[in-house]
């Protein structure tokens, strides 16, 4: 998994490439790790070139939501693949993030 980190106005923007399996979550929750442990409390996860996305994924994106809301952060997903939206029906998820279809919408919520 190819992750690519830009910190902008307090908002950290991780753009995720490849899958998301019990392989490469490690990768994406120690990264994850080290921007909040730099201080970074609003981290948008951009999933455009995601396409496959397993529990183990699921546990590091939902860990992270529950660690940046102790910090009054918040978490926010975009540009998620059609079958990682599906996943993200079916486990429940889709209630639990806020998601949107583009980065530029995704940037616009932290705003308000």
């Amino acid at each position: 998994m190819k992750i690519t980190e830009d910190i902008d106005d307090n908002i950290c923007k991780l753009s995720l490439e490849g899958k998301l399996d019990a392989y490469h979550s490690t990768e994406l929750e120690k990264c994850i790790n080290k921007v909040i442990g730099d201080g970074c409390i609003n981290l948008l996860l951009n999933f455009q070139r995601v396409d496959y996305i397993s529990s183990s994924g699921l546990r590091v994106v939902l860990s992270s939501l529950k660690q940046l809301k102790k910090s009054g952060g918040k978490i926010i997903l975009s540009n998620l693949h059609p079958y990682v939206m599906e996943v993200f029906e079916i486990s429940g998820f889709k209630q639990i993030f806020e998601i949107y279809e583009s980065e530029e919408e995704a940037l616009k919520s932290f705003e308000v």
